[in-house]
């Protein structure tokens, strides 16, 4: 700890600035990891105990009223709820066909479902992609900044700059342990998702050929 004390004290504006905008990446990568992690497991286990539950009811308000209690992350229940409002009365909208009508309704619930389950993707990607560079920029800053100090003493021994260049390299070291868990995270959620969202989207087609079938 007391190594990255002097390193943080011995590094100029540019390099405490790499360092800070590391950790911001990092916090907020363990931030989302942590939340969506939770969020998704309760979305899976949900889906799982839901769809058996709201097929087994003897109809479609009783089938929603058993899913108010299980989809604890709202990704069935606005489906189920947009299939079964209406289209307001004279709106574009309303003059469909009821079965067009239907079909907007579920895909525009569908949309909004999914939005809400891919939110963060976009972060961890950032991260995992940016931080290596980033980090690899701190390390070519602190070789210069280290090089144009030792050049100003005049001795190149190689003891006087192992040093200066080895503490550099640490910035690609933390560029990487911020990057790889953003980028094991958002693999994973990223399978969790599309199994999640292969469900949804069969729950609405089932939805709309409940709904629209004589």
């Amino acid at each position: 700890m007391r190594e990255l004390f002097d390193l943080w004290h011995a590094g100029d504006s540019v390099g405490r600035l790499v360092a800070l905008v590391l950790l911001v990446m990092s916090v907020s990568s363990w931030v989302l990891i942590l939340w969506r992690g939770w969020t998704l497991v309760r979305a899976r286990r949900d889906l799982q105990r839901g769809l058996p539950i709201f097929w087994a009811a003897g109809e479609l308000p009783t089938g929603r009223e058993q899913l108010q209690a299980l989809d604890r992350e709202a990704l069935m229940l606005p489906l189920v709820d947009a299939a079964l409002l209406d289209s307001p009365v004279g709106t574009l909208a309303a003059s469909g066909r009821p079965h067009a009508q239907l079909t907007r309704r579920l895909r525009d619930a569908l949309h909004q479902v999914l939005g809400g389950l891919n939110r963060g993707q976009v972060v961890l990607a950032t991260v995992g992609s940016t931080a290596p560079f980033v980090g690899l920029f701190g390390t070519v800053w602190g070789i210069y900044h280290a090089l144009l100090s030792i050049s100003s003493t005049g001795n190149f021994s190689l003891d006087k700059v192992a040093g200066p260049v080895g503490e550099a390299l640490i910035m690609t070291a933390a560029g990487l342990a911020v990057a790889i868990p953003a980028v094991l995270a958002y693999n994973l959620f990223g399978k969790w998702v599309g199994a999640c969202e292969a469900e949804l989207e069969g729950f609405a087609h089932d939805l709309r050929e409940l709904l629209v079938t004589p």
